[in-house]
């Protein structure tokens, strides 16, 4: 994810109401349908198949599972946000899109069927397009002198008076970006990962930025 212009209390909401420690689990590997309105899975998978076959597999599972969501109303009805009048993100690099996040899965766990975030790109009639996933880990700190454990939000990295909980994660064989400290304030340091499962990207499928779309 990139700095956008969220406020900083949609964040702390967020971050303050769903995080907890769980363990990563994974998932299985129907076929992807095809979904009118977005790039079919067919056209995906010559790219997906050069990862390797279980990747391939897990991508298509992961389609599967979020096909219903280019669809916003179903999104919003699994729990994830809404995505009108949230900032379209890009860079010179490319773009990401607009990242809607379900809560309750902002948690330690990485669950390939269960992204913590989907992305979309607004279209001109005023509808959106799912193009992509991202995966985000909180990362979690103990405070060696109470043994406490929380989320870190500070500027800067924790001292030497704390020991960071969270490792970086990794999601069909990719590893997490980071840990990088949140965009806004009220989102804590984490770790990310894009998937573009559902729009290709000449930078590749896990890339951050895709240059191929643009925001309107």
């Amino acid at each position: 994810m990139s700095t956008s212009t969220r406020s900083p209390t949609h964040w702390f909401l967020i971050f303050g109401a769903a995080l907890s420690i769980t363990t990563a689990c994974s998932a299985a590997d129907p076929v992807a349908p095809r979904v009118a309105d977005a790039t079919a899975a067919t056209e995906l998978a010559p790219a997906a198949t050069r990862l390797g076959s279980d990747v391939s597999k897990a991508l298509a599972s992961l389609r599967s599972s979020t096909a219903a969501f280019h669809n916003v109303g179903a999104a919003m009805a699994a729990g994830y946000a809404n995505p009108a009048g949230l900032p379209c993100v890009s860079s010179p690099a490319g773009t990401m899109g607009v990242h809607v996040v379900k809560a309750s899965l902002l948690d330690q766990a990485v669950v390939p069927n269960e992204p913590e975030l989907l992305l979309y790109l607004p279209k001109a009639n005023g509808k959106f397009k799912l193009v992509a996933v991202e995966y985000l880990v909180p990362v979690l700190v103990r405070n060696n002198a109470t043994n406490d454990v929380y989320p870190w939000f500070g500027m800067t990295p924790w001292g030497a008076g704390y020991t960071q909980i969270t490792q970086r994660p990794s999601v069909f064989g990719e590893l997490f970006e980071g840990p990088m400290p949140g965009h806004d304030a009220g989102m804590p340091w984490h770790y990310d990962k894009h998937v573009w499962a559902w729009d290709t990207n000449p930078s590749g499928m896990f890339s951050q930025w895709n240059p191929s779309i643009s925001c309107p």
